[in-house]
């Protein structure tokens, strides 16, 4: 069975909080969370065979997170938990400022996520993806680190376009020099690479966007495909010479920002699996940041994120009320 996309990567319980009820003492809502599980979430939405590697705990949280995603549609063949009482679900508590943006407070030390062994890949599965999706929570050490690099091998030697965000959590790293190298790793392996605006300063140590983009794009000759977002401002499609810029649906009230770029890369995506990255060009390159832009917009609408990627219908309504703005490109 061929599957569009496989990502692997971190399963894990985002505690949202709520308005306290007790004064000033907040309260916290559990929702299934983890970045490359959003992304396929947002995938199943539109209609995509999807599936997950990585481990959970054997524990609340683990069983609650493998019924989650396959609620969600994604195939559950490749998440394993992990039966050592040691090994702990990871959680994520988030606190969300009044416009949305988030700190994140994360107990894995280690996480179940963190346990993957290369040893326990389904190999058949990653050689038969369309596309095998990652982030950098899983390079973060070993021996989840090692399980990765061969993940994108087994992915690539069966065919697979590879797709990469670096999705930069500070506070789960070590040290930053080892955190840049990985994520640099990361981009030099993928022909599909996501990046919020903050994370090409990071990587590049460029602060002017076009300097930071060609940085990278000379430094990894098989990107094919490079997304940049920058929240309300919009986002950016760089390909084959071309760059296209896209505004925000700025008419959405933001409650939660956790899995906007989530959900923007899963939309792109799809767009990648509908026309090949070959077959993109101005006008679909523009169609696929309307779409995804909106899709990032209306999960800001809402607490969570594995659980409230919106449908196609609703992403066609937004869009039907316009952007901020109007789009660009230059060649």
């Amino acid at each position: 069975m061929i599957c569009d996309v496989t990502a692997l990567g971190e399963l894990l319980i985002d505690f949202t909080q709520e308005k306290g009820k007790n004064g000033n003492v907040p309260s916290f809502t559990a929702n299934p969370g983890g970045a490359p599980c959003n992304v396929l979430a947002m995938l199943a939405k539109l209609g995509r065979s999807t599936a997950f590697v990585g481990k959970v705990g054997q524990d609340t949280f683990g069983r609650f997170l493998k019924a989650a995603i396959e609620e969600a549609g994604i195939h559950s063949g490749g998440l394993r938990l992990d039966p050592d009482p040691a090994a702990h679900t990871t959680l994520a508590f988030v606190h969300n400022g009044a416009d949305g943006e988030r700190e994140f407070s994360f107990y894995r030390d280690p996480g179940a996520d963190e346990l993957l062994r290369a040893e326990e890949l389904p190999g058949e599965l990653l050689g038969n993806s369309r596309i095998f999706h990652f982030g950098s929570l899983s390079l973060t050490r070993e021996p989840v680190r090692a399980a990765t690099r061969a993940a994108v091998e087994q992915a690539k030697a069966g065919g697979a376009l590879v797709s990469f965000d670096p999705n930069l959590r500070p506070s789960l790293w070590r040290d930053m020099k080892t955190a840049r190298e990985e994520m640099l790793w990361g981009c030099s392996v993928c022909e599909i690479l996501k990046v919020a605006r903050e994370e090409l300063v990071f990587l590049t140590g460029c602060e002017e966007e076009d300097k930071g983009t060609n940085w990278l794009r000379a430094q990894n000759p098989d990107l094919k495909l490079l997304l940049i977002t920058d929240g309300s401002a919009g986002s950016r499609a760089v390909w084959n010479g071309l760059s296209v810029f896209c505004p925000a649906y700025r008419q959405v009230r933001a409650v939660d920002t956790t899995g906007a770029g989530d959900t923007f890369c899963g939309c792109c995506l799809h767009a990648v699996l509908e026309w090949g990255l070959e077959g993109l060009g101005e006008k679909r390159l523009r169609e696929m940041l309307s779409f995804a832009n909106a899709a990032a917009g209306l999960v800001t609408t809402r607490k969570g994120a594995l659980g409230s990627m919106p449908a196609p219908e609703e992403i066609q309504r937004l869009m039907a009320e316009g952007p901020a703005g109007e789009s660009g490109s230059e060649g």
